[in-house]
């Protein structure tokens, strides 16, 4: 990321905040390492799942899309098949309109989140209400979400309650306790009147023809109970081979997203039901918007990723500067890579900086459940940006500094120079992007070599 953006990023965000995110990141590690040793103890048992789950997500992606469309709609399920954003979103809101629904409830989507069908709805006259308590939070106060697993991780209880009594939800109450009571009251009149369900899909078994849910609250099951119409949208990176692999991923998923051993709720929706309290129809779309392009490129690993949000937890950038400052749907090691590949090669100038927001220190790579090269794919983003000639905002070139690092003759010739920096004022410059970088850093004292000297000198 710019330096720029960084830096102003960082000013105004708050330090109560920014601890906040930072304690909830290195809480959900800590339980993904706890969680995962208690659970397989022997010596690369857990490395050995994070394999399988890498190859399992490296089958013929045609074959599996062919084959759950087939199951879907031996199940009475309705496929759709959406190329973007915008088709996608005029699909449900067709869909909506034949019903003449009025009252929509959603399970938490990053993929609705991706299309903004939230706004969309609501602009054309949809009561459109998320029922997980995160998603919940950020839509009152028109927020993207900060975290993908925990979308209001950037939240005090403060302001949450401030927000239910604006909205009317409820009275001012800062008990964390008594705010998830309040939100449960407020949704239930939702669940009753609610048309139509709207959900994304963890996990699309092929062979079963079935859709995976995995939540912590139930909304799910509380949404379907009395909407008479059931949508489900999902990328087709979504689909695995059967229910039989579905248990590597089952066993990853929660602890790697928030330390749990498992998700409270697990559900498989087959299909429409056939009895009065859940949906008399189902549709599944399933949506592309830039995935074939990207399936058929070098970042291809990318869409292996389970939406977990481990990498995001164990990145020492995203906790310093949280999820918004990645400016797109997917924050994080996760979005530094996918952001510029959704938006693609022709708006691939609005994400150029993000690359930048890595220190490849590896961490994300190491946690990742898929065992996405994620730190390989930040690279190649940023040489693919580099050979597109896509400007950077406010980048600071190292070209002289890259040709003396990679000359190593003229690199120990030149070092014990280095002292007459010392006599430069530097840290007085305060304008351009020397000056922005110089703003949050004091340059140590150059010694011109004395490192080198000792080292000769004691090995």
């Amino acid at each position: 990321m710019s330096v720029q953006k960084i830096d102003e990023f960082c000013k105004n965000l708050d330090p109560v905040v920014k601890k906040a995110v930072r304690i909830a990141s290195i809480g959900s590690t800590v339980g993904r390492e706890k969680t995962l040793l208690e659970a397989y103890p022997e010596e690369g048992k857990a490395e050995h799942l994070r394999e399988l789950a890498n190859a399992i997500r490296s089958y013929n992606w045609a074959e599996n899309l062919e084959t759950a469309v087939k199951s879907l709609e031996s199940n009475g399920v309705k496929v759709l098949f959406a190329e973007d954003a915008d088709e996608a979103r005029r699909m449900i809101l067709d869909i909506i309109a034949k019903r003449r629904a009025k009252n929509v409830v959603k399970v938490k989507s990053m993929t609705t989140e991706e299309i903004e069908l939230n706004d969309f709805l609501i602009k054309n006259g949809i009561d459109t209400v998320e029922t997980d308590l995160g998603e919940l939070i950020i839509q009152i106060d028109g927020e993207r979400p900060s975290h993908i697993v925990k979308p209001a991780i950037h939240r005090r209880r403060e302001d949450i309650a401030r927000s239910f009594e604006k909205h009317g939800i409820s009275a001012y109450d800062d008990n964390p306790q008594h705010i998830t009571l309040n939100a449960r009251k407020y949704l239930r009149k939702k669940y009753l009147s609610a048309d139509v369900v709207i959900s994304g899909a963890n996990y699309v078994l092929a062979k079963e023809g079935a859709i995976v849910l995995a939540t912590n609250e139930g909304n799910s099951r509380f949404s379907m109970a009395c909407s008479k119409t059931h949508i489900a949208i999902a990328g087709f990176e979504k689909i695995i081979p059967s229910s039989r692999e579905l248990a590597v991923f089952l066993n990853l998923l929660a602890r790697s997203a928030t330390g749990q051993h498992s998700t409270v709720y697990t559900d498989f929706v087959r299909g429409p039901g056939s009895a009065k309290n859940s949906p008399q129809e189902m549709f599944v779309i399933f949506l592309d918007n830039g995935r074939s392009r990207i399936l058929g490129s070098e970042f291809s690993d990318i869409l292996k990723c389970m939406r977990c949000g481990a990498c995001m937890n164990r990145c020492p950038v995203f906790r310093l500067v949280s999820g918004h400052a990645y400016r797109a749907t997917y924050p994080g090691p996760l979005g530094i890579v996918l952001s510029p590949l959704l938006a693609g090669d022709d708006n691939l100038e609005k994400f150029a900086d993000l690359p930048k927001a890595c220190s490849l220190c590896g961490a994300c790579a190491d946690v990742c459940p898929a065992k996405i090269p994620l730190p390989d794919l930040v690279l190649k983003m940023r040489d693919k940006i580099k050979r597109a000639h896509v400007p950077v905002p406010n980048d600071i070139n190292f070209k002289a500094w890259a040709f003396l690092a990679t000359s190593p003759k003229l690199w120990r010739a030149l070092i014990p120079l280095n002292k007459l920096a010392n006599f430069l004022p530097l840290n007085a410059i305060k304008i351009g992007p020397m000056g922005r970088w110089l703003k949050s850093r004091t340059l140590p004292k150059l010694r011109g070599g004395n490192f080198r000297k000792w080292f000769k000198k004691n090995g």
